[in-house]
């Protein structure tokens, strides 16, 4: 038994009536609106002033504005700032933070939770925010229609969690086993304004809700973000919630600056451009070819260039072994997506390690990554301090035993035009298909085809853009093998991954959503899914992680590829600034950066 643990942010108490410092700025912008009882105090290396925006470059926009249903960076870059949880997650100290939530006790068994809401909190319309929209928002997340990717969090050993709420102001979760990560996971789920979206959930358009083509003044956030202007293929505004309850030291209303600004440009080379020309104030994802001349124009530029080390997100490529989940037309339940042939291929673990052994990581890193990256064996990189582990099964280069694993499964090359046959005379190849905006993946891409043309595997590569990659992986699943890779985690722990490894998750790329699991081996991932969500024993923990990566290598369900050596270049005109390897990297704490004006 372990001793309960309680969680408290000092309130910060104003004046009788209420009110926000209203000092007028350099932005002309004046806070008028009364703060509540509860405020935030946010911590920050210095109180800044209002005004300014922050420009950030990104090769594609968002696909939606609904943050329970967003899955991809390229929407949850901007959700995640728009609306706020039960909780936060500091990416310096690393330790969850109150939000929505001021305070909060964890009972002993580590089965129950319970939150104290913040009085005055509101939405971006002004309307309250109170233990009825939590309900709400939790309900979404566990509907099996819905099925947002942070479901498979709220699900421990097949029972879900149940959440209520004595009174306006309090929430209960009660979780079918102990959960290491209850608050964590609790910080996870976005939440939602009942007022405007229980009409739409219950009717079931709920998924439809906050397209990127709604109004964005019908865009009503929890968070300290809101839609100011949406322009496809161009840009993405966000500009401050007025009704946040987040402030400095001093009492000033977070965020300090006017607008977050989202560019849209066709690639990494145009992000480099724009940033060289001064019309970004930072990169969160630089080509490492463009890091010495960022090195060499510090002073020059005023900016800094932060090293971060070895990304805590990944590359890799998988195999689609997915099969028809739900009836859709033309197509039966439980039947493939790939070629009968292709799938005998592909759910052949041989065939999965022969690929591996072919590709040369090492040549990967001074050619596609001018030295800056480091060969990669999990989710949990280099740049974790915590959960690294240097001693997990991996099928690095050895081309020699890959033709050798080849050719254990009675493939020859019977025509003599280089590539393989298996028994049917269908010559061994795949399609494989990447984001074309970015032009590591799509170098590693050509690395892979060369790779294993050597052994005699045809693969065709196909750079799409991303959003319909996106729509490729999760609706139609036409496509044989996919590169792509995963952000870490926040907090950066494989109990938060339970979309990706157990067997029913949403992320579980290479055979999605199973209604239970297909291979022995899901099966007793899905065990010790259980064993790193419950237990507080770091060693039970660490031993579960290590079995389940180790068996992902193994199958080699996932082709995992180097990592980058993180550097973000980051101008000198913003405070607070405060880059981390943890997602996202650079405008985590955006609400509390500020323009530093000239004396």
């Amino acid at each position: 038994m372990r001793l309960a643990r309680t969680v408290h942010l000092a309130t910060l108490l104003l004046l009788a009536a209420g009110c926000g410092k209203n000092g007028k700025t350099a932005s002309g912008y004046r806070d008028t609106i009364p703060l509540p009882a509860d405020t935030m105090i946010t911590r920050m290396a210095s109180v800044g002033s209002y005004g300014g925006r922050f420009v950030i470059g990104e090769t594609t926009g968002p696909k939606t504005f609904n943050a329970m249903i967003a899955n991809e960076t390229s929407s949850t870059d901007v959700t995640n700032r728009m609306f706020a949880a039960l909780t936060n997650f500091d990416n310096i100290t690393q330790q969850d933070t109150p939000a929505i939530a001021k305070s909060w006790e964890i009972s002993p068994d580590g089965m129950t939770g319970t939150f104290h809401l913040r009085h005055g909190a509101r939405f971006s319309d002004g309307h309250p925010i109170s233990a009825d929209d939590i309900l709400f928002s939790f309900s979404v997340a566990l509907d099996s229609i819905v099925h947002p990717s942070v479901q498979d969090l709220l699900i421990q050993n097949g029972k879900k969690w149940q959440i209520s709420a004595p009174d306006s102001y309090t929430i209960v979760i009660h979780t079918p086993q102990p959960s290491a990560l209850l608050v964590s996971i609790a910080g996870s789920v976005p939440v939602m304004p009942k007022h405007v979206l229980e009409a739409p959930f219950k009717s079931g358009s709920f998924q439809a809700m906050y397209s990127v083509s709604t109004a964005p003044d019908s865009i009503v956030t929890s968070g300290p973000w809101r839609v100011k202007e949406q322009v496809a293929g161009e840009k993405t505004v966000l500009s401050r919630n007025p009704y946040w309850f987040g402030v400095d030291a001093a009492g000033h209303r977070l965020p300090y600056l006017d607008e977050l600004v989202y560019l849209i440009v066709p690639d990494q080379d145009a992000l480099d451009l724009k940033f060289r020309s001064g019309e970004l104030d930072g990169l969160d994802n630089p080509k490492p070819e463009n890091y010495r001349f960022y090195a060499d124009n510090q002073q020059k530029m005023n900016f800094t260039l932060h090293d971060l080390g070895p990304r805590m997100s990944t590359n890799f490529f998988w195999f689609n072994l997915n099969k028809v989940r739900k009836q859709v037309p033309g197509k039966k339940v439980g039947q493939i997506y790939v070629a009968p042939e292709k799938y005998a291929w592909f759910n052949n673990a041989t065939f999965r390690k022969a690929v591996s052994m072919a590709i040369d990581r090492q040549s990967m890193i001074p050619s596609i990554f001018f030295g800056d990256a480091v060969k990669n064996w999990s989710q949990m990189t280099a740049g974790n301090k915590v959960w690294f582990d240097s001693t997990l099964v991996h099928y690095d280069y050895d081309p020699d035993q890959a033709k050798k694993l080849l050719a254990s499964l009675g493939w020859k090359d019977k025509n003599g035009d280089g590539f393989l046959e298996d028994a049917q005379g269908h010559t061994i190849g795949f399609s494989l298909k990447t984001n074309s905006d970015n032009k590591i993946r799509v170098g590693m891409g050509n690395f892979i085809k060369d790779d294993l043309a050597k052994v005699g595997i045809k693969v065709t590569l196909v750079p799409l853009d991303f959003n319909t990659l996106i729509t490729t992986l999760r609706e139609t699943f036409d496509y044989d093998a996919m590169l792509l890779g995963l952000e870490s985690a926040t907090p950066p722990d494989p109990g938060m991954g339970g979309n990706v490894w157990r067997s029913s998750g949403r992320t579980h790329y290479w055979n999605e959503t199973q209604p239970k699991p297909e291979t022995p081996q899901e099966a007793r991932i899905d065990h010790l899914m259980d064993v790193i969500s419950s237990s507080n024993d770091m060693a039970t923990r660490k031993a579960a992680w290590h079995e389940i990566a180790n068996t992902v290598n193994e199958q080699c369900w996932i082709e995992w590829l180097p990592t980058i050596v993180l550097k973000l270049p980051v101008s000198n005109r913003f405070g607070n600034v405060e880059p981390s390897v943890i997602p996202h990297r650079l405008i985590w704490n955006i609400d509390r950066v500020y323009v530093k004006h000239p004396a």
